[in-house]
Order: structure tokens, then sequence, then C-alpha cells
């Protein structure tokens, strides 16, 4: 028989950090208020949330990084947005920080809900700020119920 885990989105208990951009502030503001509301509906606890700002996308990463290397959260989220401009600019942030975002999350071995949104305008990015920030507390909730799933269920199979 198939062992299937089963994991839910009750975020009791967890410990949640979020870093912001503030380079397109107001898309950022918009992800992390629409992040927090939903993180508190899922049942995280407001004390056990954290949120910081660097300058722009590229600086999340390094953020995170130390974040993540002090073992003291269970899941992290990226909020900011790079929207596309006339240079080759563009192509580097956005392609820098999702790699970078994603060498954090394996070398760390914890879930980074990527909420930087890469759009062609303004308009876009704002459009998309508030469910972003809403999916990214769901993805960091959910994601951090798997692991913890994984360590506990299959583990204890070995045993």
């Amino acid at each position: 028989m198939m062992n299937e885990l089963k994991v839910d989105s009750d975020g009791e208990g967890l410990r949640i950090a979020i870093v912001q951009a503030r380079f397109n502030e107001s898309i950022g503001e918009a992800q992390r208020e629409a992040c927090l509301k939903e993180l508190l509906a899922l049942g995280v606890d407001l004390n056990d949330i954290v949120a910081i700002t660097v300058p722009g996308a590229l600086e999340i990463p390094l953020a995170l990084s130390q974040l993540a290397e002090t073992g003291r959260f269970d899941a992290l989220i990226a909020l900011g947005a790079v929207i596309r401009g006339e240079t080759y600019h563009f192509e580097i942030v956005s392609n820098e920080s999702a790699a970078g975002i994603g060498r954090v999350a394996m070398e760390f071995h914890i879930p980074i809900a990527n909420g930087v949104l890469t759009t062609d305008t303004d308009e876009q990015a704002a459009v998309r700020a508030t469910d972003k920030g809403r999916d990214c507390a769901r993805v960091a909730v959910e994601m951090a119920n798997l692991l913890f799933a994984i360590d506990d269920q299959l583990s204890s199979d070995d045993e």
C-alpha cells in the first residue's frame, strides 16, 4: 500500500519570517499586508512572525540566509516586485534574486515562499500583489507542515 503524507494548513506554533524589498515599496506593502492577514487567519501567532525590509530584490537572498542560519524559523517568505524597464537590468535582478532564494532554501532545508513578482508594468504588479502575498502565506505554512510530516512520519519508519 502506498504511503501518502497528508498535510494541513494549520499555522499554529509555526515561526515565520518575511523579507520584503523596499524597491517598488507600495507593491511590497500590499503583499505584506495580505500575507500577514492570511498568516493570522491560518493560525500563526503574531508574536511568531518577524518582518524585515531590505533595499531591493537582490538583497533578499542574503537576508533570508541570515534568518535561516538562526534556526529559529519554520518557513520564510520573500516579497517584492521587479518591474521591467528599458534595460537588461530587469533580467539580471529577476534571475539572480530567484536563484539566490532557491539556493537558500536548498542549503538550509527551509521552505521559502517566493513572492517576488516579475512583471512588465506597475499595473500588473499592483493587480497581483494581494493575491501573491496571500498565496505566499499559504505556501509557507503548507510547506513547513510538509517538512515536519516527512520528518515525523518517514524518519520514524526507519527506526
